[in-house]
């Protein structure tokens, strides 16, 4: 698979991962991964474990993603 970004510039680049949001493939220079908490369900009722997962988002979605939400102008 090849990074879409890097294919868009015109220069072919293997990719490392796939973007959660829209699926392109994306290469180390255009991948921006992320951390989030493990949800899981245990019989104690803890929902969120000690560790991270990754979730990996191309530049546009990750940029996309840092703008304001326009519904929430206080940012919360």
């Amino acid at each position: 698979m090849r990074c879409y970004d890097c294919y868009r510039e015109g220069i072919e680049t293997s990719a490392v991962a796939v973007c959660i949001e829209c699926h392109a493939g994306a290469c180390p220079r255009h991948l921006h991964p992320e951390s989030e908490p493990v949800r899981r369900s245990t019989s104690t009722g803890r929902v969120w474990s000690a560790r991270e997962s990754r979730r990996m988002y191309c530049s546009v979605c990750h940029a996309s993603l840092q703008q304001e939400d326009p519904a929430d102008p206080g940012g919360m």
